[in-house]
């Protein structure tokens, strides 16, 4: 069995997103990080999203985002729900974004028209790697967010359809015990 990517706590988070305000495309590497992060979404996903996904024709960002088959895994259509910190995200690096047809990729690679999920996930994992996150992977931010969504709470079968799973044990193998969980936990007896 393959050891699980790492998740990072609100702090660690926090200390990605500082080190990626070095890197050469920092608003973009910012955006893709924090839809793994806020709205999990798998890698190939978001390498897979088109402008007119996120942006509405009055020029605002979507509150979700309708992925056809063809842009996720398993063949099946989902849709993504943006939170208004992730919305934001998305305008302030849209504002970086020359814009020609809305169909174009939503994060366009200097020598195509887009990413492939994996070269997407090679910038990713480098990103995690040279801040010193080991552990960490492209996958980290998906399972980060299942995994904060169930420290608050927040019901498998809710978590299931977020993470467009259709299997329960799927999703409960995303969820990191984090050891500050299993001391709360303890605690409520």
């Amino acid at each position: 069995m393959t050891k699980q990517a790492k998740t990072l706590n609100e702090r660690e988070l926090q200390r990605l997103l500082d080190f990626v305000t070095k890197t050469k495309n920092q608003k973009r590497n910012r955006a893709i990080l924090l839809l793994t992060h806020l709205a999990g979404m798998r890698i190939g996903e978001v390498a897979a999203t088109r402008v007119c996904d996120v942006l509405a024709s009055d020029g605002t960002v979507r509150k979700e985002v309708q992925l056809s088959a063809a842009q996720t895994k398993g063949d099946k259509s989902r849709t993504v729900l943006l939170n208004e910190r992730m919305q934001a995200e998305l305008g302030a690096y849209l504002l970086t974004v020359r814009v020609r047809d809305p169909k174009q990729p939503l994060f366009p690679s200097q020598r195509s028209a887009g990413f492939s999920a994996n070269s997407l996930t090679q910038v990713i994992n480098g990103i995690y790697k040279n801040a010193g996150f080991d552990g960490c992977s492209s996958h980290s931010g998906r399972r980060g967010f299942l995994t904060n969504l169930a420290e608050k709470g927040v019901s498998v079968r809710v978590m299931m359809a977020l993470a467009g799973h259709q299997n329960m044990s799927t999703t409960q193998r995303y969820i990191d015990l984090r050891p500050g969980v299993l001391r709360n936990a303890v605690e409520l007896v």
